[in-house]
């Protein structure tokens, strides 16, 4: 029998770290804060690189790959870089090591100090404007549109699968420009893409913005976020795109000769997601059963279980199962099908139940001869039969219904848990609640800060569809000019 998980309603993260590793997505490793990402898991990621990879080139993007390591002189080049990430950071200060003479087992051999000590990416900037530097000398070589699948390495104290870890899987993209409205447009244009493939694809609806200037991506001029809200009432940062303006190229001098023969410096952005997304997936549609797919994203759309007593029973609704599989393929639906006799159907049912497959198709020896065939739904559980000679049309339907109502059911979720305080003592008991709050902000860090500290809830973003009304702040009293969005976050 499938494993059974604790509740939702009794304990979120106990449920969201038994998910993931009952639903063979990761498990940790046998280094502290890094996952293994089972195939099941790696799956689910591939198919979202693949469309992320489709829209980025859609867009005019290469891919490329830049080093690992980047040597500690670079990071002190930006200053504002250096203070986000100096936390954080990894340092190799050697190369070589060597038996202990004293048999103590192995150890770090003195004489093989590097020169200079190297970081393991936290992320690329630093080590990608030097080559730019190297690739631009003039407006014909603009604009250079580079994005780079990788793994990047960030110190975290306390890890979460998927969510937070010290290693975690990524792309990043890193953008030259000749002008400053060229480079706004791509910062735009990439959190964009983001949004739409996370409404479109991971059926999760998502608030776009701009960071506070105390929330923005370190050594950025200006960051936009997308914004989602997970069942537990918490927000999560899904994704970002920051405009750089040219401290980059000022950090490196990257300069570009203009048409009129000007020396200038590049406009730069940089934008990212990670495996976070797949976190930010299991939480928006999963429930106490198990895993829940959007269609679009799972590694199989449908699985197909025959039901049978006895070898020629399983041959016989193996035939027609088959059958059945290549037709869905040939109308581009993948499709398993389980013929395993290793573990009984009722097994199979709740196993793939708890992996979230779409649709799940039972075919056994009275089927046969009705010619019918039970599907059930993930999203509901609902189960319905119908005739085989339909069931190309059926699938098809069924999952982009899927799709659809699992999107619809997370914006009425999202709209249902939305709120507005006009005080602070309001503010207080909606954050308490768990959702989104939108309140008035007096632009200050001090009260940002302050109201993180009182109610542990931060500014999530400042919406782009976020109009210009005039009030008094929330927690200050003070003039307003536009509500923002608050939230406690992952």
């Amino acid at each position: 029998m499938a494993k059974k998980l604790t509740s939702r309603e009794k304990d979120y993260s106990q449920w969201y770290n038994e998910l993931v590793q009952f639903a063979d997505l990761a498990e940790n490793s046998g280094v502290r804060g890094c996952m293994v990402i089972k195939p099941y898991g790696f799956a689910i990621w591939e198919k979202m690189q693949a469309e992320l990879d489709r829209m980025f080139k859609e867009t005019g993007h290469e891919n490329a790959y830049f080093p690992l390591f980047i040597p500690k002189s670079y990071f002190s080049k930006e200053a504002s870089h250096v203070n986000g990430f100096a936390k954080e950071c990894a340092v190799v200060t050697h190369y070589r090591l060597k038996n202990d003479p004293d048999g103590k087992g192995i150890i770090v051999d003195p004489d093989a100090k590097l020169d200079e000590e190297l970081i393991v990416r936290p992320t690329s900037e630093t080590i990608i404007w030097d080559t730019y530097r190297k690739w631009i000398q003039s407006y014909r070589d603009l604009p250079i549109l580079i994005n780079q699948w990788a793994n990047v390495v960030r110190w975290e104290m306390r890890t979460r699968l998927f969510l937070r870890t010290t290693e975690f899987l990524w792309q990043e993209g890193h953008t030259a420009h000749a002008t400053k409205e060229e480079a706004l447009d791509e910062t735009k244009q990439m959190i964009n893409i983001y949004a739409k493939f996370a409404e479109g694809f991971m059926a999760m609806p998502v608030v776009i913005g701009t960071k506070t200037e105390g929330e923005r991506f370190a050594g950025a001029l200006e960051t936009y976020s997308i914004e989602a809200l997970m069942q537990d009432g918490k927000a999560l940062q899904a994704g970002t795109s920051h405009f750089l303006g040219q401290n980059f190229a000022k950090a490196f001098d990257v300069k570009f000769a203009t048409k009129e023969g000007k020396q200038e410096y590049v406009w730069a952005s940089s934008w990212g997601v990670s495996t976070r997304l797949m976190g930010a997936l299991i939480m928006t549609h999963s429930d106490d059963v198990g895993l829940v797919l959007p269609p679009k994203l799972a590694p199989y759309q449908v699985v197909i279980i025959p039901i049978y007593k006895g070898d020629k029973q399983l041959e016989d609704v193996s035939v027609v199962a088959l059958k059945v599989k290549k037709e869905l393929e040939d109308l581009g639906v993948s499709v398993k099908f389980d013929n395993r006799d290793t573990h009984k159907p009722g097994w199979k049912f709740a196993e793939y139940e708890l992996k979230g497959v779409p649709l799940r198709l039972a075919l056994g020896n009275r089927d046969l001869e009705n010619g019918t065939i039970e599907i059930a739904r993930r999203d509901t559980l609902e189960k319905e039969t119908f005739q085989i000679s339909d069931i190309g049309n059926k699938v098809v339907h069924l999952l982009d219904k899927i799709q659809e109502n699992l999107y619809t059911k997370a914006t009425t979720f999202r709209e249902e848990k939305t709120y507005t305080a006009n005080t602070y003592e309001e503010f207080k008991e909606l954050i308490k609640k768990g959702g989104f709050v939108y309140a008035q902000w007096d632009g200050t860090s001090e009260t940002e800060e302050k109201i993180k500290q009182d109610t542990k809830a931060t500014i999530r973003c400042i919406p782009e569809d976020s109009v210009d009304e005039e009030g008094v702040c929330v927690y200050s009293g003070n003039k307003s000019e536009r509500k923002v969005l608050f939230a406690k976050a992952y």
